[in-house]
């Protein structure tokens, strides 16, 4: 990734002005046509702005990125966090700020009619759990796991132990997004940063006793570095560490407190993601425990549709994006609204897309339930999701352990769904070591359509 032009210095550049000609400010302000204002509320970068930009007759791009930033100031609010220096982090609500968090109160807080594999209590959970295994797989794919999504669902779904350290990263990950879902009533601590850290990391550190604690005085502090082994970021001092966690922790639990200045709920996930991976506490694991700490601050907040959400996916097909959203806020004198743009954006895609996606599913689902038509009652919801699996995938194998994973029911439930469908022709139970498995017969949509015409 190419380091962005860091932009020029605001105050510096408004000392000269009012040191070598005074008046000019007030020429450079009122030079600078409507129209190109409205333009500039975008809240580009200065690695962008520098680019898009034409100034007026007599002006430089300098001095017109001086009037954005004028007028910038002027909105931004401060946040009770501050960087290493003491600086305090600021934001702004410009227009495209505030479209996209009505956007997503409106999208990701359950205001707007969804998909009934969602709404209902009978499909939600194996939609559920696919997704939490997505975002385990994306999240720790972010941090060097190469393992493939196939490989990663089937480990996860068969309860078989990971072979090396890219599958620990993400059945670790899966846990702690499961850990997470079930943590929206809880305030966050120190200590339980530390504790999704641990299950994060379980297993995978060159130093063990590093898992689920921040790095200590005297241990070689974590930086940032680009492909080519430059610093993109130094964290605070180990010393600092327990201090700075503590006010995120404030911050973070602070949403509904009437005596604190109001943050935009998606907003102040989205913060709390950015300040984890600014202080960077932890030797490794920091990115994955980042996201999870946002996922768990959305479902506090009420954004209940977090859980269906796959932020990771979309992170990691933009990685540069990702990143310069980092150091665009370090740039830009802490101004985290370049933070909060790109990561609104990903929220809505993510939104789009699951839509999307499960408008593809119930295609999929009415299409395969016509040929199921006439064996009314036969088969309950998760013996059609397995039979819809079975019919595109006829070389998957199933066991009580995936099957009970997938839809989040005990395993002797699981056995009986599984069960029933070998007594009907439909799976076939085989031995695999000393596991029992069922895989499809053969040819078995032929057979469910075969048997549903002779029914006719």
């Amino acid at each position: 990734m190419k380091t962005p032009a860091p932009p020029p210095e605001f105050e510096k550049f408004l000392k000269k002005i009012q040191e070598e000609q005074p008046s000019r400010l007030i020429q450079i302000i009122s030079s600078v046509p409507q129209s190109e204002m409205g333009a500039m509320a975008e809240y580009l970068p200065w690695d962008k702005f520098r680019y898009k930009f034409v100034p007026s007759a007599g002006m430089t791009i300098e001095e017109l990125w001086f009037v954005a930033k004028f007028a910038r100031i002027a909105m931004q609010r401060t946040l009770p966090l501050e960087d290493s220096a003491g600086k305090p982090f600021t934001y702004a609500l410009p227009d495209v700020v505030f479209r996209a968090v009505e956007e997503v109160n409106r999208s990701a807080s359950g205001s707007i009619t969804l998909s009934e594999q969602v709404t209902n209590q009978a499909t939600r959970d194996r939609y559920l759990v696919s997704s939490l295994m997505e975002e385990a797989i994306t999240s720790s794919q972010l941090e060097g796991a190469s393992t493939t999504r196939r490989v990663a669902k089937e480990m996860i779904r068969t309860g078989r132990e990971p072979r090396d350290q890219h599958e620990r990263m993400i059945l670790n990950n899966y846990h702690a997004m499961r850990f997470v879902t079930e943590l929206a009533d809880e305030d966050l601590t120190p200590e339980l940063i530390c504790e999704i850290h641990r299950i994060v990391t379980d297993g995978t550190l060159e130093s063990p006793a590093a898992s689920g604690r921040f790095q200590l005085p005297g241990e070689g502090r974590v930086a940032v570095y680009d492909e080519e082994g430059k610093v993109l970021h130094v964290p605070p001092a180990a010393i600092d560490l327990p201090g700075r966690v503590a006010r995120l922790c404030e911050f973070a639990n602070s949403g509904s407190d009437d005596r604190q200045a109001y943050v935009p709920a998606v907003l102040r996930a989205i913060t709390i993601h950015f300040m984890l991976g600014y202080d960077h506490p932890f030797e490794d694991g920091n990115g994955r425990t980042a996201r999870a700490l946002f996922y768990w601050s959305m479902l506090r907040q009420g954004f209940w549709l977090t859980e269906f959400l796959s932020i990771s996916r979309i992170l990691k097909g933009a990685r540069g994006k990702y990143a310069r959203s980092f150091l665009y806020t370090e740039q830009d004198d802490n101004d985290l609204t370049y933070f909060h743009i790109y990561h609104l954006e990903v929220i809505q895609r993510a939104v789009q897309e699951l839509h999307q996606y499960l408008a593809r599913k119930m295609e999929e689902v009415r299409s395969f339930q016509e040929s199921l038509s006439l064996y009314p009652g036969e088969f309950n919801h998760r013996q059609l999701a397995l039979l819809e699996g079975a019919v595109k995938n006829p070389s998957v194998h199933f066991t009580t352990i995936s099957h009970s994973r997938s839809h989040g029911v005990t395993v002797e439930t699981a056995r009986r769904d599984l069960t029933a469908l070998e007594q009907k022709g439909l799976l076939q139970r085989i031995r695999v070591s000393k596991a029992l498995h069922w895989i499809p017969v053969r040819d078995v949509a032929e057979k469910l359509r075969s048997e549903a015409g002779d029914r006719g």
